[in-house]
This record gives structure tokens, C-alpha cells and sequence, in this order.
């Protein structure tokens, strides 16, 4: 897996996701678990991982969205 990007916001995370998706690209986010367990107000980033094949592609995309 590789990673992205660090995010704490969950609504630009989630639409990064779509955005992957749509691309065909299936991303999954690390650290998701643990920025609940700390009460949620957004102190641990979350990371944003795809496969290490698709990582290229996956940057690709984010930089055509602005977004990397």
C-alpha cells in the first residue's frame, strides 16, 4: 500500500474516495479508528492508501483534481 495523503477532514477524504472510485481505483483509509478513539475533533490525520500498482494513476487524478 501507499499513501497519498494525510487528511483530517472527512468530508474532502470522503469525496477523494468517490473521485478514486470513479477512476477505478480502490482507496481505503488508515487511522480512521484511532481519530475516533481520540474524541473525533480531528488531531490524528487520516491516510489516504491505494495499492502500490494503482499509486501512480491514484496521483494522477488527485493532481488533476487539485488536489495533490
Amino acid at each position: 500500500m501507499r499513501e497519498l495523503l494525510r487528511a483530517t477532514d472527512p468530508v474532502r477524504l470522503s469525496w477523494l474516495i468517490a473521485l478514486l472510485a470513479d477512476a477505478g481505483i480502490e482507496a481505503v483509509l488508515f487511522d480512521a479508528h484511532t481519530s475516533v478513539l481520540e474524541g473525533s475533533i480531528g488531531a490524528i490525520p487520516q491516510r489516504l492508501m491505494v495499492d502500490e500498482e494503482d499509486s501512480a494513476q491514484a496521483f494522477r487524478v488527485l493532481c488533476e483534481a487539485g488536489e495533490a
